[in-house]
């Protein structure tokens, strides 16, 4: 598709929670061909008219309030089952298809789709990727994104593990793109705010822990005991109830309800590139907001006083020059990011953010203009190379081995009535219930 077309692509962005809605609209929104699309000042950019999206219905399907935050335009936005979206890819033309799910998602996607689209001469272009940083199942996140047209790495150094891993099983690695994380962006850094503001960006699961989870809270009341003159704040990613990418058993807010905090100590919800705007130093366990205050030259600083593990993330972050403890925070310490570890994790603090997506759009741009049409999806994962675990991936989406639709599967040809509705809804809040304030009253009692 030449850049001079003026027709823009139909873009179709199929996510699961709110954080990969965001990441798969903004991406949709850097890699279509043509001319590109500005960020406004917090990073956000309104996606073109010609993206639909789709929310695929689960335990993290997000709510209204979420889908507001993201502040993601799109001209059509809907909730479907597996079954209901392979069923519109069979009927609809779309020119790019981005899927922004969780690894089993995708792969049960790619077997549906190369199933509905036999025999037909024209297919979208299918992209996925990761939301953030990738620290764990590597290799089997991977292989469930592969046959996929393009696997988007967030870095070089993600790039380089990514080719690494399918060049090892001996699958096809060329579909891995480098880009940078699209929602990047906002105001750099200019010096101290009065008052000077101390975030730490909260992660839904990340420590899991009730000890470890009221242990940083503590820390950070300690630390606006102890300078009056700061605000600081807790930067919220969900209010109870609601759901993002990973489960949070014990929100903040509610471990917070029990303490008598200084008046200098603040939750707060809301976009994270406009909590930046007023940020003096990001403090994190390993969320992806680091990298977004890396970007902007926000002292940023990642926590060790769990330790450095696997289990938290923060081993990402060897290396980074970020890493401290909150004894250090409340002495005054402010870190000095290493500035080649900060160039490899698609950080782009010194400018040229904008061309990361370049290869991507040119490769979009030649598979769509292609004679004769895209090959067939080609994933690694077949009943051949996978019978036993294959099938149980595309069984949780009611398809069969060979991605036909399984007899009985919900229907797709019409609109839910208002009691399916609701039901759902009673459903979904039943799941949250016993996730939040059932199953952690059963693990205690399994530990007496």
């Amino acid at each position: 598709m030449p850049a001079s077309t003026t027709k823009p692509p139909r873009i179709a962005v199929l996510a699961d929670s709110d954080t990969r809605w965001k990441w798969g609209a903004l991406t949709a929104g850097r890699i279509a061909p043509g001319p590109s699309m500005e960020a406004g000042a917090e990073g956000d950019m309104q996606v073109a008219p010609a993206l639909d999206g789709f929310l695929l219905r689960g335990r993290a399907t997000p709510t209204a309030r979420q889908l507001a935050e993201v502040g993601v335009q799109a001209a059509s936005l809907r909730e479907v089952t597996t079954v209901e979206f392979l069923r519109t890819m069979a009927d609809e033309e779309y020119d790019i298809l981005v899927l922004a799910l969780v690894g089993g998602g995708v792969q049960a996607v790619l077997h549906g789709l190369k199933r509905v689209w036999e025999g037909r001469e024209k297919r979208p272009v299918v992209v996925t990727g990761y939301v953030g940083v990738v620290y764990e199942k590597l290799a089997d996140g991977l292989l469930l994104r592969h046959g996929a047209d393009l696997v988007l790495a967030n870095s070089r150094q993600d790039a380089e593990r990514f080719r690494a891993v399918y060049e090892g099983v001996g699958a096809d690695a060329s579909a891995v793109t480098e880009v940078a994380l699209p929602f990047l962006g906002g105001a750099p850094y200019e010096g101290e705010h009065d008052p000077y503001t101390v975030v730490f960006a909260a992660q839904p699961s990340v420590p899991e822990s009730r000890k470890d989870r009221t242990y940083l809270l503590n820390r950070l009341v300690q630390h606006a005991r102890l300078h009056p003159e700061r605000e600081v704040l807790l930067k919220l990613r969900s209010r109870p109830g609601e759901h993002t990418t990973h489960i949070e058993e014990l929100p903040y807010q509610k471990l917070a309800q029990k303490l008598d905090v200084p008046s200098n100590f603040r939750l707060v919800y809301g976009h994270m590139g406009e909590v930046l705007d007023r940020t003096d130093l990001l403090v994190t366990v390993s969320s992806t907001a680091a990298l977004e205050s890396l970007h902007r030259r926000i002292p940023t600083v990642v926590l060790t006083d769990l330790g450095v593990r696997e289990t938290l993330g923060n081993h990402h972050f060897v290396g980074s020059g970020c890493l401290a403890s909150w004894d250090q925070l409340d002495e005054g310490h402010r870190p000095v990011p290493d500035e080649q570890w900060v160039a490899r994790q698609g950080v782009a603090a010194d400018g040229g953010y904008e061309t990361a997506f370049d290869a991507a759009r040119e490769r979009i741009a030649k598979l769509l203009a292609r004679p004769g049409g895209l090959a067939p999806l080609t994933p690694y994962y077949t009943p051949a190379t996978a019978p036993g675990y294959l099938p149980g991936i595309l069984a949780r989406h009611h398809l069969g081995p060979d991605g036909s639709v399984l007899p009985g599967a919900p229907s797709a040809d019409r609109e839910p009535g208002p009691v399916r509705q609701i039901v759902r809804r009673a459903a979904r809040g039943a799941y949250r219930h016993g996730v939040q304030r059932v199953a952690p009253v059963i693990r205690r009692m399994g530990e007496l």
